[in-house]
C-alpha cells in the first residue's frame, strides 16, 4: 500500500514583502487583492496546527513573507514554534522564511523547527524572468546553510511560469543536487495583478515534471503544493500515479485550497495509506 504524506501551511506574516517576485501576490508592489497583515496572533497559529493534526497533517509550515530573516522576524517565529510545539508536540515543524545565514538557522531549530522550506523558484537561466531584487544563489546558498545547520531541507519550485521544459529540467537537476528530504512541486497560479502570462500548466506536462522529479529524486518526498487543484481537480489523483507521495492540504498562503477532510476522503476511498510521522 503506497503511503502519503500531509503537510499544512500558515500564512503567519502576509502581503507585506518588498520584493518584486512576478509569480507572487505578497509582493507590494504589485497590489494584488489579498489578506495582509504583519504577524498572526499565535493563538490563532495553534488553532491552526491543531486542526491541520486533526486532519492527518505530519508537517506544518509557518511562513513569513519577506526577503529572508531579521532579528524581529527570528524572534516571532521562535515564540511560534516553541507554542505550536508545546500544544501540538506530534506535528514536525517547518520554517519557511526566505533568506537566511546558518546561525539564524539554527537558531530556529533550537526553537522546535525541524525542516526548512526554501525554494529554488525556477531554473537559474530564467530567473532574471521573475526576480531582480535577489538572486538566485542566495537561494541556493540559504538551502546550503539549512542543511548545515542541521535541518532537513524541504526545497523545490514553481512550473508554468513560462519557463521552457529545458529549464524545467534544469530546476529539477539543481534541487537534485541539494539532495533534499522533501521537494515540493508547484504550479503557476495566474493572478491579474502579475506580470507573468494567465495559461495554466497541462495537467500532461504537470505529470511529466512529476514523473521527471521522482525519477531524478528517488528517495525523496515529492510534494505537490500550490496550484494541485487549479491543474487537475478531483482527477488530481494522477499525481500519485506519476511519482508524487505528498500533497499540501488545506489553504495555500493566498489561494483556497480543497477542504481537507474532501483529500482524506479520496486516499482513503482508493486505499493509500496516510502517514503518521514525517520520518516513516
Amino acid at each position: 500500500m503506497k503511503k502519503v504524506y500531509l503537510c499544512a501551511i500558515s500564512n503567519i506574516s502576509s502581503g507585506v514583502c518588498n520584493e518584486d517576485c512576478a509569480f507572487c501576490t505578497q509582493s507590494t508592489k504589485y497590489k494584488a487583492d489579498i489578506a495582509r497583515y504583519k504577524y498572526k496572533a499565535i493563538e490563532s497559529i495553534i488553532q491552526e496546527a491543531k486542526r491541520a493534526k486533526e486532519a492527518k497533517a505530519v508537517g506544518f509550515c509557518l511562513v513569513t513573507a519577506g526577503k529572508g530573516i531579521d532579528s524581529k522576524i527570528l524572534e516571532y517565529v521562535s515564540e511560534a514554534a516553541k507554542a505550536v510545539k508545546e500544544a501540538v508536540p506530534e506535528i514536525s515543524l517547518i520554517g519557511c522564511n526566505g533568506t537566511a545565514s546558518v546561525d539564524e538557522l539554527a537558531a530556529l531549530k533550537e526553537a522546535g523547527i525541524t525542516n526548512y522550506n526554501h525554494n529554488l523558484e525556477s531554473a537559474k537561466s530564467f530567473y532574471p524572468h521573475i526576480c531582480s531584487t535577489h538572486s538566485w544563489d542566495e537561494r541556493y546558498q540559504t538551502c546550503l546553510n539549512a542543511k548545515e545547520a542541521g535541518l532537513n531541507l524541504c526545497t523545490g519550485g514553481i512550473f508554468g511560469m513560462g519557463e521552457s521544459k529545458d529549464q524545467r529540467r534544469e530546476l529539477l537537476e539543481q534541487i537534485a543536487s541539494l539532495e533534499p528530504m522533501s521537494v515540493p512541486i508547484n504550479f503557476y497560479h495566474p493572478n491579474p495583478a502579475l506580470p507573468l502570462p494567465t495559461k495554466v500548466i497541462s495537467q500532461k506536462d504537470a505529470l511529466e515534471i512529476i514523473k521527471e522529479a521522482r525519477t531524478m529524486m528517488p528517495n525523496a518526498m515529492i510534494m505537490v503544493a500550490g496550484g494541485r487543484e487549479l491543474v487537475f481537480g478531483d482527477a488530481w489523483p494522477k499525481i500519485l500515479e506519476a511519482g508524487a507521495n505528498a500533497i499540501v492540504i488545506g489553504d495555500y498562503l493566498t489561494t483556497k485550497g480543497e477542504r481537507p477532510d474532501k483529500d482524506l476522503a479520496t486516499l482513503e476511498h482508493l486505499g493509500y495509506e496516510i502517514a503518521s510521522s514525517c520520518h516513516e
